[in-house]
């Protein structure tokens, strides 16, 4: 009876071993599921899902033509910069994603944000946190989705990006009233 018993005890602490294993195998199959989701499929993507925050930088604005070094781009992914109106400031952001730049009004009508960071393709709104697809500047999710931060063209000339005045102040006047003529 007794042998029966310590029989059993044993079967049993086998028993508990192997499900003691099979969870920790478990839970690290799980770890490493998460880690791939989270991280963009890991290992050789250069991209993180860390927000770049946005760096302000001066433009140069001679007559009509404004101009940003295309290096600041380049150095830091994503900055902002400022046109003077007789009215007032009004702010832009330039970027650059998949080997190609980017020139949007930086404004958030609605919660009247000046500031948008970078994660991954995607404009993430500083104040806010609306996000907007950083390739079409339309709307995904939150508050001020209804404000496509419209686009600005640009030539690339002698290492700068340069702009006309007037297609920036279209871009603004278009972020802040979307639809109209």
């Amino acid at each position: 009876m007794r042998r029966r018993r310590e029989l059993e005890l044993r079967r049993r602490k086998a028993r508990g071993k192997k499900l003691v294993i099979i969870s920790v195998v478990i839970m690290a199959i799980i770890g490493v599921s998460i880690y791939f989701a989270v991280s963009g499929g890991g290992g050789s993507s250069t991209q993180s899902n860390e927000s770049i925050k946005a760096t302000w930088v001066t433009a140069w604005v001679v007559g009509d033509t404004v101009s940003i070094p295309v290096s600041e781009v380049e150095n830091n992914k994503i900055i902002h910069f400022k046109l003077s109106t007789s009215a007032s400031d009004i702010a832009f952001m330039a970027y650059e994603l998949g080997g190609k730049m980017y020139v949007r009004s930086n404004v958030c009508p609605p919660c009247w944000s000046v500031g948008f960071s970078l994660q991954r393709d995607i404009l993430v709104c500083d104040t806010c946190l609306t996000t907007f697809k950083a390739k079409t500047g339309d709307g995904i999710v939150g508050g001020c989705v209804d404000f496509p931060k419209a686009s600005v063209p640009y030539e690339i000339t002698g290492g700068n990006i340069v702009m006309r005045g007037e297609d920036l102040l279209a871009a603004y006047q278009n972020t802040l009233n979307p639809g109209w003529p």
